[in-house]
């Protein structure tokens, strides 16, 4: 068995590494966690500016279209370099994927770049109190009024909820169906009506965990 790189991984990699060694940041990452996040967004925007941030998308949406053995590389070599996390990791592991798989063309041009770029910050509204990660007994519920959705229910450890700008809510839209079906995935804005946000405060004293309070009349199909 060969373990070598090939020779186009070779050159992926040097010039990640060049980069690297170039761009990150030689002051450490602010205790504070305001601070902390400001600056893990600012690394992304740097990121995003040279075509690092999401290497795995396809070209078309702003990636590199980076193979297996290309993405295990760039997770070294930021190890290496001890490079700073991504503000929006969900947002470029999990949203931008699925947008691309499973969005409209307006939802893709509306969305993809300021994933890209952390122009706009995402979280996962899908664990509840009574749940915790059992998704199919949630009960967060949506119901359809015209173009809009009302939606009513509690999510909890919700991951930097407070910094975040959008949302990907779990949410029952059908209470009949049997309980692994009948849901749905919306994408909210959390600066809607009705989104109301709270730190759950950890042994360690941080709060970068949050719980959703969820009562909007107007979540819009469409977004």
């Amino acid at each position: 068995m060969d373990l070598h790189f090939d020779a186009e991984a070779e050159a992926f990699q040097q010039e990640l590494r060049t980069w690297l060694e170039a761009n990150v940041p030689s002051d450490p990452m602010p205790a504070d966690p305001d601070a902390a996040f400001n600056y893990r967004r600012m690394w992304q925007k740097k990121m995003y500016e040279a075509g690092w941030a999401g290497i795995h998308w396809p070209k078309a949406y702003g990636g590199r279209g980076a193979t297996l053995i290309e993405q295990a590389i760039f997770s070294q070599e930021m190890a290496r370099a001890q490079a700073p996390n991504m503000a929006n990791e969900l947002g470029l592991m999990i949203v931008g994927p699925t947008l691309i798989a499973h969005g409209t063309e307006e939802q893709k041009t509306r969305y993809i770049p300021n994933i890209l770029s952390g122009g706009e910050i995402w979280c996962q509204g899908f664990s509840e109190p009574n749940s915790g990660s059992d998704l199919a007994s949630l009960q967060t519920r949506a119901e359809e009024d015209g173009d809009d959705f009302v939606v009513n229910g509690q999510k909890i450890w919700t991951s930097l909820a407070h910094f975040s700008d959008m949302c990907i809510l779990l949410v029952r839209t059908d209470p009949e169906a049997p309980k692994h079906r009948g849901i749905s995935y919306l994408l909210v804005d959390m600066q809607s009506p009705g989104v109301t946000v709270k730190p759950l405060r950890q042994m360690t004293g941080g709060r970068s965990l949050m719980k959703c309070f969820l009562k909007m009349s107007a979540c819009p199909k469409t977004s």
